[in-house]
């Protein structure tokens, strides 16, 4: 195959890469390649023309190359409009009460309120109410109790409202321990994105993944 000017362009792009992931070079070598290809064309030796067959592989690959990368910013666009969605829809979450992983008791108007999941069914569960330090100030006995999640109350009369209070679950069947996760409630108090997640900053916990809410109250 001839060339021209000492340049073969199929060389630059059918190296290195094998087709099978497109430079940022790949990419932006469209217009050139086909520069290069319709001068070769006019300078090509009569008695020893181009392979069309080689000619069509690198057209296939320009187009391979400009097609996923059409796709990418596609991709990226509809990305970025979800997450957009996401902060608007976010938006209405402020002020809302919600669920999340935690042992803190939500305390307001002479009542500590908080939850947990049970992996199993347990034949008795018991609530401990424990002080700043760690200390055990009241214990609820809530009984048997089904797999799944749950909610109990204490009265916290002597308790100012948002007492650093928190609480800790203990379930057993017979001998055996049955695990517990124990479920806090928090409010929304405002909402941003970080990247492509969408982040919620509460009350009690800080920032928090919007993934990491259990429920909507």
């Amino acid at each position: 195959m001839s060339t021209v000017g000492g340049i073969d362009p199929f060389a630059t792009l059918g190296s290195g890469s094998g087709g099978a992931t497109p430079t940022r070079n790949e990419a932006g070598s469209a217009e050139r390649f086909l520069k290069l290809l319709v001068a070769q064309m006019q300078n090509q030796d009569p008695l020893n023309p181009m392979d069309n067959a080689q000619i069509t592989s690198q057209m296939a690959q320009i187009n391979t190359v400009n097609g996923i990368e059409t796709l990418n910013k596609t991709v990226q666009g509809l990305n970025g409009q979800f997450v957009q969605m996401q902060a608007l829809q976010g938006a209405s979450l402020v002020g809302r009460q919600i669920t999340l992983q935690g042992d803190r008791l939500a305390v307001e108007a002479g009542t500590g309120s908080g939850g947990f999941e049970l992996a199993g069914t347990a034949d008795r569960v018991k609530v401990e109410i424990l002080s700043p330090a760690g200390h055990v100030l009241d214990t609820l006995d809530l009984g048997a109790q089904t797999a799944g999640r749950h909610q109990f109350q204490w009265p916290a009369a002597s308790q100012p409202d948002g007492a650093n209070l928190r609480f800790r679950v203990v379930a057993s069947a017979g001998t055996v321990a049955v695990p517990a996760t124990p479920l806090m409630r928090d409010r929304v108090e405002a909402v941003g994105v970080v990247g492509d997640r969408l982040m919620l900053e509460t009350q009690r916990n800080g920032d928090i993944a919007y993934a990491d809410v259990k429920a909507f109250n």
